[in-house]
């Protein structure tokens, strides 16, 4: 059975979807002002990696991910760039589908925009305030969040911490138009020039928090079984949701919350972001490292757990890869000669494996023990292929295995038609293990097939040569 880390309970859960076959799964997009770095990838990639899973299992799943498109931030870069907010977005909106695509990530049931649903996050604001969760001051629209008797249970804090804390991060005006240190905007006035809305409490435009409690539950529901996101997230921007959405609805807000790892860099292991500007964009990534590469990197981490971004795992990401690659060619390669008819040695083995993957990935979605018996499925298929007979319905069996595992990786693999050096040295070290164990029938089935694919095998006093004819 699938288990859940739930952030909110802090332990491993059974997972039961509200609906039976169906999941509903909110998870929080990047604020559209730039190009995308590392670290909003690895979320990315983490929660397409477990909505693969969760297809995989049967499942049909409603993914809605946002584009934050307006905020302090937009505001900012989109006059230092001379545009309108909406231009930036869109701007920055097209680049991340171009650098997701390239990671293989799905695309979202639905990307909803906030300046999309600004009715719809007016009529929210409002119904906070006719039930006393949030006032109105001078244009702005807070939120008592002491009011919400379980604010700081899913980051774990207590309220006088908050408190304390919360003076120390806003305006002296803020302090003295909030009723409480710890309240949150909701509506923000406009100031001169800035993009805006009309609203019942005059000009202005959205809070960040509040957009995610609307779109979320417009467009999935009031309870929804998966609410994910980066765990710099937890606080304050999913307490302050939870707040909102259970204050408006009167219903619990989320059965399940995820948070993936952050993405560290250098010999400290710090943290990267754009705040301490030591990020790196995945535009300016995916010039160097093929994308294939950097998915795999990202998705063979188990979510909750950090990644260290380096020049080292990167390259043990792209031997890995290589690896299986090189095995699924293989598999290809000896198709050509294969009997008809399967092996049922063969097709037992693979469900086993299938099942065993199963079993380590219904643990939290443990993608490091899962790759790991992808890992075996490779040395299995490789030790195969050393018979001097295969059957053409088991390397086909083994090819799709091979395929479905790596899919909800977000790796896709496909037969070569060209044979590579790689490939070759790695059948002259099978040939030459073969010839060491007297095994000519083999050694001389690998020449022969080399041969056919225009390599001709050269036995020297220094050892196997190969030339291209």
């Amino acid at each position: 059975m699938l288990t859940i880390y739930n952030t909110l309970t802090r332990k491993k859960e059974a997972f039961h979807p509200i609906h039976e076959g169906v999941v509903n799964m909110y998870v929080c997009g990047p604020t559209v002002y730039n190009y995308i770095h590392i670290g909003n990838a690895r979320s990315a990639v983490a929660f397409d990696t477990v909505r693969r899973y969760l297809e995989f299992k049967g499942y049909k799943v409603n993914y809605v991910s946002n584009f934050t498109d307006v905020d302090d931030k937009m505001i900012k870069e989109a006059a230092a760039e001379k545009i309108t907010v909406p231009q930036l977005a869109d701007k920055f909106i097209k680049a991340f589908m171009e650098d997701t695509t390239a990671l293989n990530i799905e695309p979202a049931t639905m990307h909803p925009r906030p300046t999309h649903e600004i009715p719809a996050i007016i009529d929210f604001v409002q119904r906070l305030i006719d039930r006393g969760y949030a006032y109105e001051v001078d244009g702005d629209v807070y939120y008592r969040a002491r009011k919400f008797k379980d604010y700081g249970e899913l980051s774990g804090q207590f309220i006088d911490d908050l408190e304390t804390g919360a003076s120390q991060h806003v305006s002296a005006d803020e302090v003295d138009k909030k009723e409480d240190p710890i309240d949150f905007a909701l509506w923000k006035a406009a100031k001169p020039g800035e993009i805006h809305w009309q609203s019942p409490w005059g000009e202005g435009r959205p809070g960040w928090h509040i957009e995610c409690s609307v779109m979320s539950t417009k467009y999935l529901a009031d309870t929804i079984d998966i609410h994910a996101g980066g765990q710099d997230l937890e606080f304050p921007h999913h307490e302050n949701e939870i707040a909102q959405s259970e204050a408006a609805t009167g219903k619990k807000f989320v059965n399940y919350w995820m948070h993936n790892g952050f993405v560290t860099i250098g010999k400290d292991n710090e943290k990267m972001s754009k705040s301490l500007h030591n990020f790196i964009t995945v535009h300016e990534i995916l010039k160097k490292v093929d994308p294939q590469v950097l998915r795999f990197f990202m998705a063979t981490t188990q979510y909750r757990r950090p990644i260290q971004y380096s020049q080292d795992n990167l390259t043990d990401a792209q031997n890995n890869l290589s690896h299986i690659q090189n095995t699924y060619d293989n598999l290809a390669y000896r198709l050509q000669d294969a009997a008809e008819g399967t092996d049922p040695a063969v097709e037992k083995q693979l469900a086993d494996f299938k099942q065993k993957f199963t079993e380590v990935m219904d643990d939290d979605i443990n993608v490091q023990n899962g790759i790991a018996v992808v890992y075996e499925l490779v040395k299995y298929a490789n030790n195969y292929l050393d018979n001097e007979t295969v059957h053409a319905d088991a390397i086909k069996g083994i090819q799709q295995l091979l395929q479905t595992l790596l899919s909800i990786f977000g790796v896709k693999l496909s037969a070569h038609t060209q044979i590579d050096d790689d490939q070759i040295k790695e059948l002259i070290a099978k040939r030459d293990a073969a010839r060491a164990e007297k095994n000519f029938a083999l050694s001389d089935k690998i020449r022969d097939d080399l041969k056919k694919q225009g390599i001709i095998i050269e036995d020297t006093p220094q050892g196997t040569r190969y030339r291209k004819e």
